[in-house]
């Protein structure tokens, strides 16, 4: 890192896929004294943030009405750690409150099931998420999936554990009590019970339930989208990290499929970094990217349950994102500007004019012929 900054003092460089462990070590270690940010994490925390704050709006709700939302994050690693982490800031910054308030929405699950204080071992990373006994009346350390989305009937769903069909939980432990020739009874039983978890988000206490299966690729993922729709609803807000089709609900319903890929943010958090020369990436600018990302639909596509935009409005949405995160570093007065832009014009920009700077300083794959053309 310090090779790179002093060959290019004014790079961004982005990490990814590093181990859990790498990951946030080298994230804590760089983050203040370079301008870095590990896409893993923070560009898929980013994402998610969006995506969870436009199942807020989906709901009809305002989204100050996010901290009110229960949501069960599957998986502890480095993406499912950093979509806790930075769902919970956003939560305490709406509120004004600590994150010891907000964290009492969240409920984080890994292999060993729900995530408390009395787990053994319980890992560094996950510590700050864990629940304490008391907090969790009728569930106990360990307690499955299924048990948890049933006691709690979160709002949210949300899977980034890299384990395919994991929101079919019961399928694992029953298969062993069935032979390989079982008669037809038990196969209806292994079937009823096979969407157990999706079932239960029937009960959900929101109006328009969300389901995130965000691992990918495809066969990671926790559930598919036609899963989702047959077995929690119709009336869910679906989210995936991998493509999948829309789904065809009859009577002229259309399932929408939101793929939450983080092209939506890291190419305007390079550029609103850059040209705003911030000295590092606060989290104050990557919520600002998310909270642009959440808003830029307008509210008769979030009601039809789109939460992100088509890849045909990528150069909009990163212009969009690319300013908000410039305007963030100037409000908390990292910016110290880019070539003959300093950071006083930036501060005197207006929210379009900052849209017209980012969008006249994009790259466009042009490229003049080598060979002379008779």
């Amino acid at each position: 890192m310090e090779a790179v900054f002093t060959r290019w003092p004014k790079a961004i460089v982005q990490f990814e896929d590093f181990q859990m462990k790498w990951a946030f070590e080298t994230l804590e270690r760089y983050r203040k004294k370079f301008c870095m940010f590990n896409d893993d994490i923070q560009g898929t925390a980013g994402v998610a943030l969006a995506g969870l704050l436009g199942t807020v709006r989906a709901q009809g709700r305002p989204l100050s009405d996010f901290v009110k939302q229960k949501i069960v994050v599957v998986g502890a690693g480095s993406a499912g750690l950093g979509v806790l982490s930075t769902a919970v800031q956003a939560a305490a910054r709406i509120t004004g409150n600590d994150e010891t308030a907000a964290k009492k929405q969240f409920f984080l699950l890994d292999k060993d099931g729900l995530v408390t204080k009395e787990r053994k071992n319980l890992d560094p990373a996950a510590a700050p998420f864990a629940k304490h006994p008391g907090e969790i009346e009728g569930l106990r350390e360990g307690a499955t999936l299924t048990e948890v989305v049933r006691k709690i009937k979160p709002h949210v769903l949300l899977g980034l554990s890299g384990v395919g069909g994991i929101f079919n939980e019961e399928v694992g432990s029953l298969l062993p009590a069935f032979p390989l020739s079982y008669n037809f009874v038990s196969l209806k039983i292994f079937i009823v019970l096979l969407k157990a978890v999706l079932k239960a988000m029937r009960e959900s206490e929101s109006t328009k339930p969300a389901i995130f299966a965000m691992s990918n690729p495809t066969m990671n993922a926790e559930c598919t989208a036609a899963e989702a729709f047959k077995h929690a609803g119709d009336n869910i807000v679906f989210a995936s990290g991998s493509p999948f089709e829309n789904v065809d609900l009859g009577n002229g319903k259309i399932g929408y499929v939101n793929q939450a890929n983080n092209m939506y943010l890291f190419p305007g958090i390079g550029l609103g970094t850059l040209y705003s020369g911030a000295r590092f990436i606060s989290d104050g600018m990557l919520q600002a990217a998310a909270e642009c990302l959440a808003s830029y639909m307008t509210d008769e596509e979030v009601q039809k349950g789109i939460l992100y935009p088509s890849i045909g409005s990528i150069r909009h949405i990163t212009a969009e994102v690319g300013a908000a995160v410039l305007r963030a570093a100037v409000a908390e007065e990292l910016a110290e500007g880019h070539g003959d832009m300093g950071p006083r014009e930036l501060k005197h920009m207006s929210k379009e004019e900052t849209v017209q700077y980012v969008t006249r300083n994009m790259w466009f794959p042009v490229y003049s012929p080598l060979v002379h053309e008779k």
